[in-house]
């Protein structure tokens, strides 16, 4: 087994942070083989995942601002994740302005969703899924314009060049497997089997999140709680 840091983002991923992860997983009785995979020092799979779907024509180039995203209209619920504004295909450049850019960076880069497609997926706990392209999802980002590829390509890169088979996360990430799902197709993948597991909630029912000030895992662990009995609480 291995342990994949996901530390594209370099303002909330600090090295501190990195170590505190996985000596709080040391603690669970989590082990691994190896030194853990760094996705900030992957960049060069992620370009060459960037360039194959540039030349194949399932991105392209998007200049608008974020202004103008936040003016967008939300797409249906279909799960708990909040709903995110839909991209419309009039957003989309002339065929052939992605041969502008011999590299990703400078502008956010848009897979174009086929409009109106279904995207159906086994779920090993939730069953059967379907999520409506246009409908719950839009064209969607895999790189920023600020350099750094998005989550949606980096894993889809990582999964496949790490032969996932099984993908085990929170519920709140089913709409992301549909992004995901035309991702491994576009770049010739089998995509994984899926299970989301219902996200660890406090006491009045909202998920734990450092937003919301939750208790970490360093807290229990200073408090003297013994990891055996903090993961029984939770089954």
């Amino acid at each position: 087994m291995s342990l994949r840091i996901e530390d594209l983002d370099t303002v909330r991923c600090r090295p501190e942070f990195v170590q505190e992860a996985v000596e709080e997983l040391q603690w669970l009785g989590v082990d691994w083989d190896g030194e853990p995979v760094f996705q900030s020092r992957r960049m060069d799979c992620y370009l060459g995942a960037w360039k194959r779907l540039k030349q194949e024509g399932w991105i392209y180039p998007c200049l608008r601002s974020r202004k103008d995203l936040r003016a967008l209209p939300l797409g249906e619920p279909g799960d708990e994740q909040d709903p995110e504004p839909i991209v419309p295909p009039s957003w989309r450049p002339p065929p052939g302005a992605e041969e502008a850019y011999d590299r990703p960076d400078g502008v956010t880069w848009r897979f174009r969703v086929p409009e109106g497609e279904s995207i159906p997926f086994s779920d090993l706990r939730k069953g059967e899924c379907c999520y409506t392209a246009g409908v719950h999802i839009g064209d969607f980002s895999v790189w920023r314009r600020d350099g750094i590829p998005s989550y949606e390509l980096a894993v889809v890169v990582d999964d496949i060049d790490m032969a996932i088979t099984e993908v085990v996360r929170g519920e709140d990430l089913l709409r992301s497997t549909a992004r995901q799902i035309l991702l491994y197709r576009a770049l010739g993948a089998d995509p994984p089997r899926w299970c989301h597991e219902p996200l660890v909630r406090d006491h009045e029912g909202r998920r734990l999140a450092k937003r919301d000030h939750a208790r970490s895992l360093r807290s229990y662990r200073e408090e003297g709680v013994k990891a055996s009995e903090l993961l029984q609480n939770l089954i």
